[in-house]
């Protein structure tokens, strides 16, 4: 199969869907693997690398005429969709259902799109994970950056110090994202509070904290209580190829501190706080009721280089399937990577993805 790797063109990526190692897996499969010129340069892997193992370095045009499978980071941009054509299969982070834009196209032009973040094997989602420890550790990092007063914050050291309490850290999720979270704002000595709708990730968490992070259940009633002392919120919760629960409405604003932060991690499947928007890592932070809110799209590429490492440790076997064998022969053989699929024949197949496209 013909494998075509894009440079990526969102604003502030640098990731690259395939490192030169990984090609090198793909060219011994037998594939032919067409690099787009400096589309690994972001992320520290010359064209000159992907050569060495076998690829063939392309201009734009060229790639997506002959690419038969179409392999990227991030979702098409509406600049991006004339490159495509009907009968490709694409293969990335789709985050499909707060962008009806998108989801249009990919029907319209009857490509068959399958999505990293609804692949589900044995209750877990293998090529999310992977992003999400990323930005899970990130977001008390960047949430810290955000509390400085020069950046809209309260101005409030995160760890503390000698006789002053540290920041309170409130997160809303004990998935991938929440889990690596938590162990990071504690790490640093954060106080440090979880809410999650179901026990066992909580107890999970309390048992690898020794009881350093307090735990709670995700209703409004506990949301309202933490949030009125919180310093920081990280929105984590998850609904896979669903649009993300509303959480923070508007209101609940007003019962923040002014100069808390809301890092929304969720931003990609439509955001938990009503005043979430995307933002870009080049302006990433805006003011809404005096509340600073980070809502980066793609966090993990502001470190491209080891985000592109364990992307493409997670789809590299999903990728040699679905090369050397198609769509429907790599669903034979693991048939949980039907999961994956969300549009096919310009038809939506994806049960959550139907059901929030219905809801907008």
């Amino acid at each position: 199969m013909i494998i075509a790797v894009p440079k990526e063109i969102k604003t502030e990526e640098y990731r690259v869907a395939i490192t030169p190692a990984g090609a090198a897996e793909l060219v011994k499969g037998g594939h032919k693997l067409l690099v787009e010129t400096g589309a690994g340069a972001g992320s520290g892997f010359s064209d000159e690398l992907y050569r060495q193992v076998g690829a063939d370095i392309v201009a734009t045009q060229e790639l997506y005429r002959r690419g038969e499978l179409v392999v990227k980071v991030k979702e098409p941009l509406p600049e991006e969709f004339d490159r495509f054509r009907p009968g490709q299969t694409l293969f990335t982070y789709l985050h499909l259902a707060p962008n009806p834009l998108l989801t249009e196209f990919l029907q319209a032009r009857k490509l068959t799109a399958l999505a990293y973040e609804t692949l589900e094997v044995n209750g877990t989602l293998p090529l999310l994970a992977p992003m999400s420890e990323v930005a899970g550790r990130m977001a008390p990092l960047v949430a810290s950056w955000c509390l400085q007063r020069i950046n809209g914050g309260a101005g409030l050291l995160p760890t503390g110090a000698v006789g002053v309490r540290p920041a309170k850290a409130l997160i809303l999720g004990a998935g991938t994202v929440g889990f690596n979270a938590a162990r990071v704002a504690s790490g640093i000595g954060m106080e440090t509070v979880v809410l999650n709708r179901g026990v066992e990730r909580l107890q999970r968490i309390d048992e690898l904290s020794g009881g350093r992070v307090r735990t709670g259940m995700l209703v409004t009633e506990s949301i309202t209580a933490e949030i009125r002392d919180a310093d920081l919120i990280i929105g984590a919760v998850l609904v896979p190829g669903g649009r993300t629960p509303l959480l923070l409405p508007r209101t609940m604003l007003g019962e923040m501190k002014k100069g808390a932060v809301i890092v929304d991690v969720t931003v990609d499947q439509g955001g938990c706080a009503e005043t979430t928007r995307p933002t870009t890592h080049d302006a990433p932070t805006y003011l809404v009721d005096d509340i600073v809110h980070y809502a980066v799209a793609n966090m993990p590429g502001a470190y491209p280089r080891t985000s592109t490492i364990a992307l493409t440790n997670a789809t590299l076997p999903y990728l040699m399937l679905l090369a050397g064998h198609g769509v429907d022969g790599a669903i034979e053989r693991l048939p949980a990577l039907a999961t994956a699929v969300n549009i096919r024949d310009g038809k939506i197949v994806h049960a959550a993805l139907a059901a929030s496209i219905q809801g907008i």
